[in-house]
């Protein structure tokens, strides 16, 4: 019996195809959802959270990403739950009834306005806060999400949002009135605070009503000027007016694909988080910088608030963090709505200073990874 020649023949090609078969099976693909566009800020920062899964599985682990196809916005909490993918981005102020805890904190980001952060850094600030409250000092976030058979890996933020406007908003006589197109429940009740009238439009609508004089401004960030090309109906800025950045940002993954992964897996979907959290954010300072800079070429006048716009400010944000905490004890019964506010503007203080020396998308990674990320313990967390 000539073995050599059997192996040779028949035999060893047979066991390396089986390898092979052994190999493709073992390797997981995991899809991933989001309502951003391709091309968008968000869809390459899912690309990024793809390639950072890849890369630190060394292929084990994968994850397609599908960009305004799989699942839009509305559809992706349920599409996770339900398996419909496996992962995904999660806007949680869609769904207040869902994730209540989280959203409380959404609901505070004009406190970046109290804290100093320089204008370009108030994104990366919000979302290191965000990921450590919900991580570390909001069980009732985890909570929530593991009931929507789901959790939270991570987040991201804006950049800051101001007055986009078709006429001067620099006083308080020249906001009164005037009617403010609002994404946010913290920017309406400080339309109110300020005399002017807050309206509900969608994203993709604002640009027709601000061309047609619907609203007078849009409380958007400095990307919407080219995202939905509100540089062309604009006339006048306001930057630092009212601030704040929209976090409602989760960035999600099925709960029983999350219990069926290996330890070394579930690290490597925190990093590609931490890596997705940073492109996001720094995604978002990026295009507002360059934004702002085409927007001033191009002749649209950037105003200051004068001092009194100021100051009404700052006096609506001090009395709304209590506002919020009552709002949330009330309507969706979080008995610990106080303790959660003052713990997030603890982190966001903190925040405000971990990203100060930031200078790429890489270095906000690894600060992401080292304060937050990296900590989360995979034998337990979501067990």
């Amino acid at each position: 019996m000539n073995c050599p020649n059997m192996l040779r023949r028949g035999v060893l090609p047979a066991i390396l195809a089986g390898i092979a078969m052994t190999s493709a099976v073992e390797a997981k693909q995991l899809s991933y959802a989001t309502g951003y566009s391709t091309g968008s800020i968000g869809a390459k920062a899912a690309e990024v959270f793809a390639k950072d899964v890849q890369d630190n599985s060394g292929g084990d682990l994968t994850a397609k990403v599908y960009a305004q196809s799989l699942l839009s916005f509305s559809e992706i909490p349920p599409g996770i739950r339900d398996g419909m993918a496996d992962s995904g981005l999660v806007l949680t102020p869609y769904f207040p009834s869902e994730f209540p805890s989280t959203n409380l904190a959404t609901e505070l980001t004009m406190l970046i306005e109290m804290t100093g952060a320089p204008t370009e850094k108030v994104g990366l600030a919000f979302a290191g806060a965000m990921a450590e409250y919900v991580f570390f000092n909001c069980p009732s976030c985890v909570n929530e999400y593991e009931q929507q058979n789901q959790l939270f890996l991570g987040g991201g933020g804006t950049s800051s949002y101001f007055l986009i406007c078709n006429t001067p908003v620099r006083t308080l006589e020249e906001i009164k009135g005037k009617r403010l197109r609002i994404g946010g429940a913290q920017w309406a009740r400080w339309a109110n605070a300020v005399g002017a009238t807050p309206v509900s439009i969608p994203q993709h609508e604002t640009y027709e009503a601000l061309s047609q004089g619907v609203v007078d401004c849009s409380v958007h960030s400095a990307p919407e000027l080219t995202i939905v090309k509100l540089m062309e109906v604009t006339s006048d800025m306001t930057p630092n007016m009212p601030g704040g950045v929209f976090s409602g940002v989760a960035n999600n993954i099925n709960l029983d694909v999350w219990k069926s992964l290996t330890p070394s897996e579930r690290s490597t979907m925190l990093h590609a988080s931490a890596a997705h959290a940073s492109a996001l954010s720094w995604g978002y300072a990026q295009t507002a910088m360059t934004n702002m800079k085409t927007a001033e070429e191009q002749g649209i006048e950037i105003h200051e608030p004068d001092a009194g716009l100021v100051k009404v400010t700052r006096d609506f944000i001090e009395q709304d963090i209590k506002a919020v905490a009552t709002k949330y004890a009330e309507t969706h019964s979080l008995t610990s709505s106080a303790q959660l506010v003052e713990s997030f503007r603890t982190l966001l203080t903190k925040w405000v200073e971990l990203v100060k020396g930031v200078d790429t998308s890489e270095e906000l990674t690894q600060v992401y990874w080292d304060e937050v990320y990296s900590k989360v313990n995979v034998d337990t967390y979501g067990q």
